[in-house]
Formats: C-alpha cells, sequence, structure tokens
C-alpha cells in the first residue's frame, strides 16, 4: 500500500511528492500530463525559473524526482476515489486499482472558454489572466480588461500599477455609475457592446471586435474565464467547496486537509485567488508535509 497517492502531477502534485519522498513515504502521482499553464510560453515570477517555458520546469523536476526510490510517477487518469482514512482505493483509466493511506488532490482547474471566435486560441498568449505572470513584459503598452463583475474595478486599480493605457471591454456587463464615473476620473474608457471576435496579430497584439461595429487594437488583453476542477473527482466524496468569482475551488483547513480527514488539496484546486507557480509550488510542498505528519506514529 501507497503511504500517498497524489492526483495531478504538476507543480503543486510532485511539490508534494519531493516533500514526502525525501521522507522516505511510498507515493504514487497520477497525472494526465496536461497543466493548466501549458498554453504559456513563459513562467514568470518563479524564483530560480523566472521567464523559462512551464513545460521545462516540470521536466526538471520530474527528473529530479527519479532520484527518490519511493516515488512512482504514472502517466494515467484517476476515474474514481474511495474509501477512508488509512484505506482509500483510487481506480486509475487504465483499470488498475491504487491503495493508500492519505490522498492529495492537485488536478487543477480546466479555463472555460468563452464561445468567442478567437478567444482560446489566443488564450495564453494575446489573451491572458494574471499581471504578476504576464504584466512585466507588456507594461506601459496598451492593456484591454474584459469586464467580468465588480471584481473587474479592483483588477483596473491593480493595473495600473504596470499601465496607464487601459481600455475595459463591458462585453455585455452593466457597469454602475459609480464605477463608471471612478473610470472616467481615473481616464480609463469604456467599450460598451459585446465581444464577437478576437483577432490575433503578431506577438501579443489582438483587434478586439465589438457587436456594436467597433473594432478596438489592444497590445494585450486581460480576462478571467470561468473555470472549474478538471475531474470530479472530489464530488464522490462530497469534498466541501468554495465559491469565486470564477469558479469552484475545494475548501481546506490550515494544514491543506479538505472535509473529509485523510484527503489533502493543493494547487489551483484549492487556491481561490490569484492562482501561480509559486502558490501551488508551496501549498504542494505543506500538503505533503502535512499528509506525512498526519501518519506518525
Amino acid at each position: 500500500m501507497n503511504d500517498v497517492i497524489i492526483i495531478g502531477g504538476s507543480f503543486a502534485g510532485l511539490a508534494a511528492a519531493l516533500q514526502l519522498g525525501r521522507a522516505g513515504r511510498k507515493v504514487t502521482i497520477l497525472d494526465t500530463g496536461l497543466p493548466r499553464n501549458r498554453f504559456a510560453g513563459h513562467s514568470h515570477g518563479v524564483l530560480g525559473h523566472d521567464h523559462k517555458p512551464p513545460q521545462d520546469i516540470l521536466a526538471a523536476a520530474r527528473q529530479q524526482l527519479a532520484r527518490y526510490p519511493a516515488i512512482k510517477l504514472i502517466s494515467t487518469r484517476a476515474d474514481s476515489i474511495s474509501g477512508a482514512i488509512e484505506d482509500f482505493s483510487v481506480l486509475a483509466g487504465d483499470g488498475k486499482t491504487f491503495k493508500a493511506r492519505r490522498l492529495i488532490l492537485s488536478y487543477g482547474v480546466v479555463d472555460q472558454m468563452p464561445d468567442v471566435p478567437g478567444f482560446a486560441e489566443s488564450w495564453g498568449t494575446s489573451i491572458v489572466p494574471c499581471p504578476y505572470c504576464d504584466g512585466f513584459e507588456v507594461a506601459g503598452q496598451h492593456w484591454g480588461v474584459v469586464w467580468s463583475g465588480p471584481q473587474s474595478h479592483n483588477q483596473v486599480r491593480l493595473f495600473l500599477d504596470w499601465t496607464d493605457k487601459l481600455t475595459v471591454f463591458a462585453d455585455g456587463h452593466e457597469i454602475s455609475p459609480e464605477i463608471q464615473a471612478d473610470l472616467a476620473r481615473r481616464s480609463i474608457p469604456v467599450a460598451f457592446g459585446r465581444i464577437v471576435e478576437i483577432a490575433r496579430h503578431q506577438g501579443h497584439t489582438a483587434t478586439v471586435k465589438l457587436d456594436t461595429g467597433r473594432d478596438i487594437a489592444v497590445d494585450i488583453l486581460f480576462a478571467q474565464p470561468r473555470n472549474k476542477p478538471s475531474s470530479s473527482l472530489h464530488e464522490s466524496m462530497v469534498l466541501a467547496t468554495v465559491e469565486t468569482p470564477t469558479g469552484i475551488v475545494l475548501k481546506v483547513d490550515e494544514r491543506r486537509q479538505t472535509s473529509v480527514p485523510g484527503i489533502y488539496a493543493a494547487g489551483d484546486l484549492a487556491t481561490p485567488f490569484l492562482p501561480s507557480v509559486t502558490q501551488s509550488t508551496w501549498q504542494g510542498a505543506m500538503a505533503g508535509i502535512f499528509a506525512q505528519q498526519s501518519m506518525l506514529a
């Protein structure tokens, strides 16, 4: 029997495995090889790995884990989980069953692209979600911001640390008169109407086409589409969740444990705000450490 099965082998899952493997705990990682940030050309703000392709960072991490005999990485999908603390079962896509005393869920989320021509094709290049990840490279340029709700007002204020050239795209949302007045005071124009197409150009540049007939070119477009967990495994165990402006995440306590004893969660799957590689790595490491400590005699 494994000490821990980790479902999801991106930054959070690998960080958890590293801590457990170094403690000599038997770990199996089940991974589909489809990390959320696979669309990004570079990962930024990661200490020691700034401006490296995320897939390169993950490949190096997997190589480093290979020196720990207690860690096994298997390329497969987890189809179901069952059981309870000290006796969990995971059924994999190839029909094999794995047993473990603890589980760490780090299978992340998937972004749900709106039904707008060009949006999905531009995701990760012309359209990005996070200024901490991509803002420096386009600082001082013309940014577009797709309004998604009241939280977008705070995003606009945040973005002003990088650029003073902003256009807000209402995209069919109502923006209160008070917020419109504040945007006007900051000299931030609002383009009303729904986005009907994104035309991507060389580099980050894109043209946003509106149903009002306007075409507005921006150097980069920031958007936060809704997302959802990349698997429904948590539903079968009835794990508690938390609603966020863009979707749901798993609820965890200060030790990264979910509402079911023995099941821990880390990474984007359990991050309500501003997910990042740095945060996922930290959460994964802590989930591994707390899972190990929970098994002490």
